[in-house]
């Protein structure tokens, strides 16, 4: 990371009074400043609705930093720091605070020498990134005119279907080409995901093993310990399969199961996810009721605090069919991964806070060792990526226990970032921005990428409609809160003779 060279720039943030802004993105900025990776010439110039100044934003910013950065700025480095932010208040579908805005980027331009580099940041609503950007397109701050470059990242949601996610692309490529279009993800900025690739194509061992000749299946689980709070209303609008499986877990499929690219660059990269997810077979209507699971959390308890059911949420319809849980067994048809499942699931109110991938491996062909433990069981090596909360790769096999008879015990080879490496993995939004400001795309989301992922998960959508439509009465499966999921997704696994590998199985009954 170290090596590489921001050019002067001037970030632009809209909805810079907003929790992304003070939560993530400072803190980001900030880390990315104490290790001497910002270039000497650069400005940040905040834009929202909020009626603000320079010395205002700048107080708050620094608020922000003393509570969600790792590390609370000494005051000479925060003067140092500080004095790189700009405010601008204005609305978003205004063109003459648009106008207003280009003359005070002018400004700050000429104040921080930024050569007129500018990365616009939408930290918005959805629903104004289409004024934001037609109006930057129209007073000139979205087209390149060879005095420096201009770029954009947006934040997800990238439409809630396939028409509006269409859509959206389309517009952003009326007043922006593509190459200047970074669609962030943040899952995509944590270690272990960008380490995935390093691990498959980086070691000789396991690259020959990674197909359909070794693996029996996969396991994906990004489960949320959390209930949806006082997001409810939202919520409703959103559920799992929107909120999580379209983008975060379709990403991870992606990692998980492209072919090598030709080179470690964006576009070979993004080709290749491209290319997997094309590969995901798309679901019939009769089909849905067989592949995938829909639930709800009823009360419980999770991490020590009761949460109420979530029809009994503020916000929620108490009829509501919105998931807050989804398994899929999605389906691959490609050379490499050929009749393997992929079992994915997400949810809100589970067991634990947990990101991981679990590769299971074919069982040997014989089982010399039962006859020698009467306790053996049929075993499974297992490599388990987990992504949070504590990054790390563990391989799960088999070895004798010491004694004079055959004991077959199931053991862990674990590596872990923080013990290994000896410091926190880096926030996902610093490597992120960094990659954003130098122009490196590999781990942003293309505009194909974002739609064969809706096109994938519209099918579903489409099913539960008809389904809601054909039976008015309809109501989810429910799992309590504090759980791992509902019983109908254990039944998915168990009736292949498989079963969810949760983190406390990860050595028992491999």
């Amino acid at each position: 990371m170290s090596n590489r060279t921001i050019p002067p720039v001037l970030i632009v943030v809209f909805g810079a009074s907003g929790d992304l802004t003070k939560r993530k993105l400072v803190p980001a900025l900030f880390s990315l400043y104490r290790q001497g990776l910002l270039p000497d010439h650069y400005g940040v110039l905040g834009y929202a609705r909020t009626d603000s100044s320079d010395d205002q934003f700048r107080a708050e910013l620094r608020e922000a930093l003393e509570e969600f950065s790792n590390v609370a700025p000494g005051e000479a480095e925060w003067r140092e720091f500080a004095r790189h932010f700009h405010y601008q208040q204005g609305n978003y579908d205004a063109r003459a605070d648009f106008e207003r805005l280009a003359e005070r980027i002018k400004e700050v331009d000429a104040a921080h020498h930024t050569e007129s580099n500018h990365l616009f940041y939408l930290s918005t609503p959805p629903s104004v990134f289409k004024p934001i950007t037609t109006l930057l397109h129209e007073v000139g701050l979205g087209q390149e005119n060879g005095n420096g470059w201009t770029r954009l990242i947006v934040e997800k949601p990238f439409g809630r279907d396939l028409a509006s996610a269409v859509d959206l692309n389309q517009h952003l490529r009326r007043n922006f080409k593509e190459d200047q279009i970074y669609r962030i993800d943040h899952y995509l900025g944590k270690e272990t995901v960008q380490n995935i690739l390093v691990f498959r194509f980086g070691n000789g061992i396991f690259e020959p093993i990674w197909n359909r000749n070794y693996v029996d299946h996969v396991q994906i689980t990004v489960a949320e310990s959390l209930g949806v709070g006082d997001r409810g209303g939202y919520y409703e609008r959103a559920g799992a399969i929107r909120d999580m499986i379209q983008n975060h877990v379709m990403q991870l499929v992606a990692l998980t199961a492209m072919e090598p690219p030709v080179a470690y660059d964006a576009k070979a990269v993004r080709d290749q996810k491209v290319n997997v997810m094309r590969s995901i077979r798309p679901l019939e209507p009769d089909e849905i009721s067989d592949r995938v699971v829909r639930a709800q959390y009823s009360a419980g308890q999770t991490g020590g605090k009761s949460i109420p059911g979530y029809r009994e949420t503020e916000g929620v319809d108490p009829h509501s069919l919105t998931e807050t849980y989804v398994a899929w067994r999605l389906q691959i048809d490609n050379w490499r991964w050929k009749d393997v499942p992929f079992y994915v699931r997400t949810g809100k109110a589970m067991a634990a806070k947990l990101t991981e991938i679990n590769v299971v491996f074919r069982q040997p062909p014989l089982m010399f060792f039962k006859d020698f433990d009467n306790d053996y069981h049929i075993p499974h090596n297992v490599i388990t990526l987990r992504i949070q909360p504590d990054e790390s790769i563990h391989l799960g096999f088999d070895a004798k226990r010491p004694g004079p008879i055959i004991d077959v015990n199931p053991v862990m080879m674990s590596f872990s970032y923080a013990e290994t490496f000896g410091k926190k993995s880096a926030e996902a939004y610093e490597r992120l921005l960094l990659d954003a400001l130098l122009g490196d795309g590999t781990l942003f989301i293309r505009g194909d990428e974002v739609e064969v992922a809706w096109d994938r998960v519209n099918s579903v959508l489409d099913g539960w409609e008809a389904e809601a439509k054909a039976n008015p009465n309809l109501n989810l499966p429910a799992y309590r809160a504090g759980s791992w999921g509902p019983d109908a997704a254990d039944n998915l696994l168990e009736a292949e003779g498989r079963y969810w590998r949760n983190p406390y199985h990860l050595v028992k009954h491999q």
